[in-house]
C-alpha cells in the first residue's frame, strides 16, 4: 500500500463506499472547485486535484481532517496542516511542493515520549491507508515500523563545508544551520510508516522555569526533500545538549579581515579604532594570549550603527564598574570589560556589562558574557547571557550580522533588532542551573571541581548550550526565593558559570 501509492480515484472510491456503509462513523466534506484550487498560493498537482474535487476533508469519531489551507494566504513552511493528533497535542502535516504532494508527517513534540512519524510518501497514499485502517476497524494513527535519525543542521552544514561539497542538496537546504534545528532526510526512507529518532531541545521536566510555552516549528523544504524541526525554547529549560557552530582556528584573522572590509565598504555604518603595539599590550594588568593580540594589534574598538561600541583597549569610560559589582564579578584579572549595553541597545537606565571571562590561573581568555550592571539587581536576580566562545567569535558574529543588515534598508534598526540577545534575559534559551551537588562523583573534571563550591551554589555547564543563551539562576526551583547572590564564579574561562549565594 505505502510503497507504491494507490491512484487517487481508488482512494476516493474506497472512502465513498465506507461513508455509505457506515454513515455514523465517517462523514466526507464537500470538495473544491478548480477555480478555488487555482486560487491557492501553491500549485495543486492533478493527482491531488482528483481527490480534492471530490473530498474536502473527513471526520470520524476520533479524527477530523480538513484538506484546504484553512484560510492561510501563504505556505511559507512548505506544508499545510491536515488536522490535529493526540487530542490537539500534535499536528498532521502534508508537504505542498513538488509534482506529488507529500510526505505526510505526524508531529507530536510533547510529553515524555515525543513522536515524529512519516506516515506516507504522499497525500493519496496516506488517504488510502486511512481508508484501509478505517475499513479494518483500526482508528488509531499508524505507528512506525521503521526508523531513521534526525540530524543537527549545524552538523550537516559543517560536514559539507569540511568536505568542500557546496553542492550537497541537504546542506543547501539548511544554509549555515541552526543549533536548535534538526533535519530529517525524507528521501530513501526504509519504509512507511517511519518514525524519527528525535526529541525537542527543551524540557517540560526539571521544574519548568516559567510559562511552559515552548513549541516546535516544522517546515518541509526542497519540495518534500526534508523536514526541519526547530525547537523554540520559551518558558522551559533546555533539555539536551546542542551542536554549536565551530569557531574556526583562524577566527581572529578572519574577524579582523571582515571588519576591515565592512568598514571600507560601509563607512557610515562600521567604524574601527586603531589597535596598539605588543609593547603596549605587555603592560596590561592581565596576560594577553596571541589570539587576542591578533585582534587588538589591528583594532582597538568597533562601532557598528545600532549597537553599543565595543572598546577592546583598557580605560574606556564604558568599562567603569561599581566596586561591589566588581567584587561580585570576580575582581581583578577575572574579566575584561568590552561594552556597556543599554536595555534594548538603547541608553536607558538599565544596563549590562559585556565582558570576556579570564581564567586567573592560566591566563586563558574565554567566553564572552553579558552581566547586569546594577549590583543590587544582580544580587537579587542573578543572571547572565552567554554571547560567544571568544572575542574573535563575537566579532565574527557581529560582522556576519552587519553584512546581512547592509543588504537591506535601515541598517541600524536591523542590527539592534538582531542583537537583542546582548542584554540578559531577552528571550534566548535557558540552560538549567543545577545544584552543584548533583555532579558529585562526575568523571568530568570541570563538573567535579564545581562540587567544591559552597552549599547552595547553582551552576550550569555552558560548553554545550546554544549561543546566545540566557542563564537565569533565580529561575531554578532550588534557588530560594529570598536568596541573595554573594558572587558569580566562572570556571575554565567561562565554560562553567555558577552563582554562589550569601550564606545564612
Amino acid at each position: 500500500m505505502y510503497d507504491a501509492g494507490p491512484q487517487a480515484a481508488e482512494a476516493v472510491r474506497a472512502l465513498r463506499e465506507l461513508a455509505q456503509e457506515r454513515p455514523d462513523e465517517l462523514e466526507l466534506f464537500e470538495g473544491f472547485t478548480d477555480a478555488e484550487l487555482d486560487g491557492w498560493a501553491v500549485a495543486v498537482p492533478e493527482e491531488v486535484r482528483a481527490v480534492l474535487r471530490e473530498i474536502g476533508g473527513l471526520e470520524t469519531e476520533d479524527h477530523e481532517y480538513r484538506f484546504g489551507p484553512r484560510g492561510r494566504e501563504s505556505f511559507t513552511d512548505g506544508c499545510w496542516t491536515l488536522g490535529e493528533t493526540d487530542f490537539g497535542e500534535g499536528s498532521l502535516i502534508v508537504g505542498v511542493g513538488g509534482a506529488r504532494w507529500g510526505p505526510v508527517v505526524a508531529v507530536n513534540p510533547w510529553g515524555a515520549d515525543p513522536d515524529v512519524t512519516v506516515e506516507a510518501p504522499d497525500f493519496t497514499a496516506w488517504l488510502a491507508g486511512f481508508a484501509e485502517r478505517l475499513a479494518d476497524g483500526v482508528p488509531d494513527r499508524p505507528r512506525g515500523r521503521f526508523s531513521v535519525p534526525a540530524t543537527s543542521t549545524v552538523e550537516l552544514a559543517e560536514r559539507a563545508a569540511v568536505a568542500g561539497d557546496g553542492g550537497d542538496e541537504l546542506a543547501a537546504l539548511v544554509g549555515r544551520g541552526d543549533s536548535l534545528t534538526d533535519l530529517v532526510d525524507l528521501h530513501g526512507l526504509p519504509g512507511y510508516p517511519c518514525s524519527v529518532d528525535w526529541e525537542p531541545y527543551f524540557s517540560t521536566f526539571h521544574n519548568t522555569a516559567d510559562t511552559g510555552s515552548s513549541e516546535v516549528q516544522f517546515q518541509i523544504v526542497g519540495d518534500g526533500r526534508a523536514l526541519l524541526l526547530r525547537s523554540v525554547v520559551s518558558g522551559d529549560f533546555l533539555g539536551r545538549a546542542v551542536r554549536r557552530h565551530r569557531v574556526p582556528a583562524d577566527a581572529a584573522r578572519r574577524a579582523v579581515a571582515e571588519l576591515r572590509a565592512l568598514a571600507g565598504e560601509f563607512p557610515d555604518h562600521v567604524v574601527l579604532e586603531a589597535g596598539c603595539a605588543d609593547s603596549v599590550v605587555d603592560g596590561w594588568a592581565v596576560p594577553v594570549p596571541e589570539d587576542v593580540r591578533a585582534v587588538v594589534r589591528e583594532i582597538g574598538g568597533v562601532a557598528i550603527a545600532g549597537l553599543p561600541a565595543l572598546r577592546l583597549l583598557p580605560g574606556a569610560p564604558e568599562h567603569a564598574v561599581d566596586p561591589e559589582l566588581h567584587r561580585m564579578l570576580g575582581g581583578d584579572g577575572a574579566y575584561w570589560p568590552l561594552a556597556r549595553i543599554g536595555n534594548g541597545n538603547g541608553n536607558g537606565r538599565s544596563h549590562a556589562l559585556a565582558q570576556i571571562r579570564i581564567d586567573p590561573a592560566t591566563g586563558q581568555w574565554g567566553y564572552v558574557v553579558s552581566v547586569p550592571g546594577d549590583g543590587a539587581k544582580l544580587r537579587e536576580y542573578p543572571e547572565l547571557a552567554l554571547l560567544a566562545e571568544s572575542l574573535a567569535d563575537l566579532l565574527l558574529t557581529l560582522a556576519r550580522l552587519a553584512r546581512r543588515a547592509a543588504a537591506g534598508p535601515d541598517f541600524a534598526a536591523r542590527m539592534a533588532r538582531d542583537t537583542r540577545w546582548l542584554f540578559p534575559n531577552t528571550g534566548e534559551p535557558w540552560p538549567r542551573p543545577a545544584p552543584v551537588g548533583e555532579w558529585a562523583g562526575s568523571a568530568d573534571p570541570l563538573l567535579a571541581a564545581a562540587t567544591e563550591l559552597p552549599d547552595g551554589t547553582h551552576a550550569a555547564d555552558l560548553r554545550a548550550v546554544p549561543i546566545p543563551s540566557d542563564l537565569c539562576f533565580y529561575r531554578a526551583s532550588g534557588w530560594p526565593y529570598a536568596a541573595r547572590l554573594e558572587r558569580l564564579h566562572f570556571a575554565a574561562a567561562g565554560q562553567l558559570a555558577a552563582a554562589v549565594p550569601v550564606r545564612g
